[in-house]
């Protein structure tokens, strides 16, 4: 193992006390640490730049749990990928969050690893986050200056980038209940569990008659942040899930995404994989 300096850290029992230190005028950023699954091999291994302070949020119980509030579905921003997938509330009204959380690293992963982590850490293979797009989720913002709403869309601002500010703490992932909303999930990886996805992707629409409209396409692993694909989901909207639907809307994704290159896979793989994975979700549905 690597030799590694550990950052000072602080574990503040209340957002109150979080907020406190968040405020405190030393002019080093706090990483919020939440399960820890993303940091910690980020620092052990030392992979970037090691962060200044640590802020351990593990003990604020207020960012836990998942309820129905205002024709919405909030979830806590350290509630686990295993609350997920075992959360009635999730499995009743946006089945396809706990499908993508069922994704993620194997049990131990699970167990510890939170939606929120997920969501700040802004890893564009991050596999919750496409369904997050797809779902028009907006995400809270805590600071001792009050909350404040940003869109999914709106959030990852650039690579391991987002729209939180120094002094804030994501509270809560907010996911509107929109009846008839149907939401399609798939993960390409090197194996079917315990690894980083190729790409990923999230599709959902509402059904009118028989043409889809409200479509919405989430991405992950094509750019340097979750992203989604305007172009695509116009050549989708107003259409019926046929072969000819399917075909141009796979043509129109091609040609609208610029895939990475990295690690894993080329972009020339990820850009025929990923139209590819799109025809069959519209196959699947359209039953042809």
């Amino acid at each position: 193992m690597p030799n590694f300096v550990e950052p000072p850290i602080e574990s503040p029992a209340s957002l109150e006390q979080a907020y406190g230190l968040l405020r405190d005028g030393d002019g080093r950023p706090w990483r919020p640490l939440a399960g820890g699954t993303d940091v910690m091999v980020q620092i052990t291994g030392e992979i970037g730049e090691p962060p200044a302070r640590l802020l351990d949020i593990w003990a604020i119980d207020e960012l836990r749990g998942i309820h129905v509030e205002d024709g919405a579905l909030l979830i806590g921003a350290l509630t686990t990928y295993t609350a997920i997938r075992r959360s009635d509330e999730v499995a009743g009204l946006v089945p396809v969050l706990a499908e993508a959380a069922a994704t993620i690293g194997a049990a131990q992963i699970q167990n510890r690893g939170t939606l929120g982590g997920n969501v700040v850490n802004a890893s564009p293979a991050g596999d919750t986050l496409p369904v997050l797009l797809a779902v028009d989720a907006e995400f809270v913002l805590g600071s001792s200056d009050g909350e404040r709403t940003v869109p999914a869309r709106s959030f990852w601002t650039g690579y391991r980038q987002t729209a939180r500010h120094d002094h804030e703490l994501l509270l809560r992932v907010r996911i509107p209940l929109l009846s008839g909303r149907e939401v399609r999930f798939r993960k390409v990886g090197t194996r079917r569990a315990q690894a980083i996805s190729k790409v990923v992707m999230a599709l959902s629409w509402r059904v009118d008659g028989d043409a889809w409209t409200d479509v919405r396409l989430g991405l992950g692993s094509i750019a340097a942040t979750p992203v989604r694909a305007p172009a695509t989901e116009a050549a989708l909207e107003g259409q019926a899930p046929t072969r000819e639907a399917a075909d141009a809307a796979a043509a129109a994704l091609s040609a609208e995404i610029h895939p990475i290159d990295d690690v894993r896979s080329t972009a020339d793989y990820r850009r025929a994989v990923a139209g590819r994975v799109l025809h069959r979700l519209i196959r699947d549905n359209g039953g042809w």
